[in-house]
């Protein structure tokens, strides 16, 4: 049975990484924090949770680098190991462990290459988000759907499931966008490719501890991205 491995950027998530991980574990996947050096002592919680758990695994960075490149770190990490399927996953709980046994299924069983824990793709499960934030998310969806020609409903969404052949394939070091539009940009390049992705409906619930890292230039990087994306050639690694 192939190993399982789930990637988690943290920066500042000292209150939810001391949980997130233990129900992650509980799943029967090992986990990869990557840390862009975290002043609350993130890091050092994961250290000690190391000491008796050998499937947890951490990566320090010297600061916030972007989320793409910590999920491109990752899956080169991964890459170099024998894991046949990584994971994306927030540390804030807004992605449930519980899910990660569907996404697996979707790829495994399911014949997908990379499953999607989609938000929009049955009606939008959005829990606690205001209004405006809903609305600048699912038309983010629209505009990515129309502009790029796909049927890929939630292309935003952080919470993934890759195979190994999938992630293999993706030249890694050409995915240039490295805030939320690198969920789209990775996505869409493994479309392109001739992999198969499954949304599978999951329930988005917004963070309860800890602060977003949400900003203004990581939607002016996807708008302009996605315009960028429809007119590149995409090539395999």
């Amino acid at each position: 049975m192939e190993k399982c491995l789930v990637i988690i950027p943290t920066y500042n998530e000292s209150e939810n990484i001391g949980r997130i991980i233990p129900a992650v574990l509980d799943k029967g996947m090992e986990v990869l924090v990557i840390d862009d050096g975290s002043p609350d002592g993130t890091a050092a919680i994961v250290k000690d949770i190391m000491k008796s758990s050998p499937t947890v695994h951490l990566i320090e960075r010297p600061g916030k680098l972007g989320l793409g490149t910590a999920y491109i770190a990752g899956f080169k990490w991964a890459l170099e190991r024998d894991y046949g399927y990584v994971f994306e996953m927030d540390a804030d709980f807004s992605h449930s462990p519980d899910d990660l046994p569907r996404l697996l299924d979707a790829c495994r069983n399911g014949g997908a290459d990379y499953a999607i824990g989609s938000r929009y793709c049955n009606g939008v499960s959005v829990v606690n988000w205001p209004l405006s934030r809903i609305l600048m998310s699912y038309c983010a969806s629209i505009y990515v759907r129309t502009v790029l020609r796909i049927k890929i409903y939630d292309s935003t969404a952080g919470f993934l499931c890759y195979s190994r052949d999938t992630l293999r394939a993706i030249d890694l070091d050409s995915i240039r966008m490295k805030g939320y539009g690198f969920q789209i940009e990775m996505k869409y390049t493994a479309l392109k490719l001739g992999f198969k992705p499954a949304e599978v409906p999951v329930i988005f619930v917004n963070r309860r501890e800890g602060t977003s890292k949400m900003s203004g230039g990581i939607f002016g990087e996807a708008f302009w991205g996605v315009i960028r994306l429809r007119f590149q050639k995409i090539r395999s690694k």
